[in-house]
């Protein structure tokens, strides 16, 4: 240290600091103020950058907050159809069911209607056919009773004692 004491100009010294100040006034006039801009351009920049994306996230908040919304909507429009088509085919199915039910209830009717129809019409030839039958059955015992006259009063008196019994 005692040399560098020893070394030491003022003249040298002096040099220096003139120098020195000279290359601050210079860096200050020059430098700093382009600098210094740079740097509050790309603050501003930054913070603009900043500020864009908070609003950009409000805006994705939004729309999520749309989104789910619509969704829900959907949800709710989607049970209301299916609600809708469920009643819609549960009133087909029970007019279908009405429907075969009156239409079996006519056909079962007319089936009935017909068959009384075919059972009398049935027991009307039947009778018919019996009657004629009797009738032939008669003509011919009577034919064969009244040949004789003890067979007719024996016919007689039994036709009464049935008639007195019936």
């Amino acid at each position: 240290m005692g040399d560098l004491f020893n070394d030491f100009s003022i003249g040298l010294f002096l040099v220096q600091t003139v120098l020195l100040l000279l290359l601050i006034f210079l860096m200050a006039k020059f430098a700093w103020k382009p600098i210094m801009n740079s740097l509050s351009e790309r603050e501003e920049g930054i913070q603009g950058a900043l500020d864009a994306a908070a609003n950009a996230r409000k805006e994705m908040e939004n729309l999520q907050a749309d989104n789910q919304k619509l969704l829900q909507e959907a949800r709710i429009e989607r049970e209301n159809m299916l609600k809708e088509a469920r009643e819609m085919k549960t009133k087909m199915i029970d007019d279908a069911k009405e429907e075969a039910q009156t239409q079996a209830n006519k056909m079962i009717a007319q089936a009935q209607a017909a068959i009384e129809s075919e059972k009398k019409s049935a027991m009307a030839e039947l009778k018919s056919h019996v009657a004629a039958l009797s009738i032939q059955i008669a003509e011919k015992v009577v034919k064969q009773e009244l040949s004789n006259k003890d067979k007719q009063l024996e016919l007689v008196d039994r036709m009464l004692g049935e008639a007195t019994l019936n």
